[in-house]
């Protein structure tokens, strides 16, 4: 299943979860030295067993004593080293009594023992090498868990009058980043957010993307202007790109409270989600060339303005999503998804639509998929949420040493138990 990502939410459930796991499977992990799992050890052991009792109940001598040879062989697969050694001794034992049980020539049972012997040094040998291909995998993995936490750094629950919540999946599982891009800041000029795709995979695609991404975090703040801010990710990816190579994306932002401003370089038009429940798509009316053609196309990128007001919602995506296909080759219908999860709960709706969208194509992603929601929250369910932050405050943060021992006698109301 392909890897996902999931910003926007409140990451503290998240963390205790993850706790409480690590907490009772510690002392498992410290009994099995970091190991597979123990019934995992025993299939060796299982393997002579099978041997012996067939031989027992066929009494066919040594026709089955090769078949020992399968303890370190599958040892090798599960256990460590000294694991495969215990296991080929087990087997050289065994076929030594055996063979001496019935008899069986002395040259025939040095045979059988030497390859019992050497089948144990190769599988040894194999599982010294699987050991140290999983520890460089491991630490590869960490490396890119570092990777998406500097390139796609979480976006908070909140921010300023809007909620957000990010969904994104790698197809490359192990890789954990690819060519789709996502970022909010909250700068002086409002909001601003970037959801894009890079063209192509790999690792010039993830080089492309930190480009894109460090250059609209700078920008964002600096340039009064969004239509300035798009000018220079173009600038900037005209001197760094392949002549082949683009990038679409849309670059939206909240100037001031009920407008929103949108500029979108050929990608996918977002959705526009209504307080009532109306879904639209924001067409533009004068397409503009992804980021990085601008110069071949000649065309400037134009500025959409739109009203956006309480309970408003915006959908961005990439491809990943609406070119899903499942095994009937039909596309996933986005915005029939959306109607059927919309609702007051950005993170709910997005993780609603992940599901759905694993449903559809079988449980495994074949490209990169981001989806961003950004939705207005009312004044009230502002309001309220500052109430609670201020009646669930922990004792200790009032200004004065009354208020913090007031704050310690209250008693907590049940709504805390659910804020992060």
């Amino acid at each position: 299943m392909s890897e996902a990502r999931h910003t926007g939410g409140d990451p503290a459930p998240t963390r205790l979860r993850r706790n409480r796991v690590a907490e009772a499977c510690g002392p498992v992990r410290r009994r099995l030295g970091g190991q597979p799992a123990a019934c995992t050890h025993v299939l060796p052991v299982l393997v002579v067993a099978a041997v012996v009792l067939a031989d027992v109940a066929g009494g066919a001598g040594m026709v089955w004593l090769p078949l020992l040879a399968a303890g370190p062989a599958l040892a090798a697969t599960t256990n460590g080293p000294l694991g495969v050694l215990g296991a080929g001794l087990l087997a050289a034992a065994t076929g030594a009594a055996l063979g001496v049980a019935h008899g069986a020539p002395a040259h025939d049972l040095a045979a059988v023992q030497s390859a019992l012997l050497a089948v144990t040094a190769a599988s040894g040998l194999a599982s010294a090498l699987r050991g140290r291909r999983e520890r460089v995998l491991a630490a590869v993995r960490s490396v890119a868990e570092a990777a998406q936490q500097a390139l796609l750094q979480p976006v908070p629950e909140t921010v300023g009058p809007f909620q957000v919540a990010v969904r994104y999946s790698a197809a490359a599982a192990e890789a954990r980043i690819g060519g789709d891009l996502y970022a909010l800041v909250s700068t002086p000029h409002g909001v601003r957010l970037i959801v894009g795709d890079v063209r192509g995979k790999g690792l010039p695609a993830v080089g492309t993307a930190a480009l894109v991404l460090g250059v609209f975090r700078e920008a964002a703040h600096d340039e009064p202007d969004l239509l300035s801010v798009v000018g220079r990710i173009e600038r900037s990816l005209a001197r760094n790109l392949e002549p082949d190579d683009f990038v679409t994306a849309v670059v939206a932002g909240c100037p001031r409270p009920g407008h929103l401003e949108m500029v979108n370089c050929g990608h996918a038009p977002p959705l526009l989600i209504s307080a009532s429940g109306e879904i639209g798509a924001v067409e533009t009316a004068r397409p503009a060339p992804p980021l990085g053609l601008r110069a071949l196309s000649g065309q400037a990128p134009r500025l959409q303005r739109l009203p956006f007001g309480t309970g408003d919602q915006l959908l961005l995506y990439t491809d990943g999503v609406t070119e899903a296909r499942n095994a009937a080759r039909e596309f996933y219908p986005l915005a029939d998804g959306v109607a059927r999860h919309a609702g007051e709960e950005p993170a709910r709706t997005l993780t609603a639509l992940h599901d759905e969208l694993l449903a559809h194509v079988g449980g495994r992603l074949h490209d990169d998929a981001a989806l961003l929601l950004l939705r207005r929250k009312a004044a009230e369910e502002t309001g309220r949420k500052t109430a609670e932050e201020a009646v669930c405050a922990p004792p200790g943060t009032g200004s004065t040493p009354q208020t913090a021992a007031s704050s310690a006698q209250r008693v907590t109301p049940p709504e805390c138990s659910r804020m992060p």
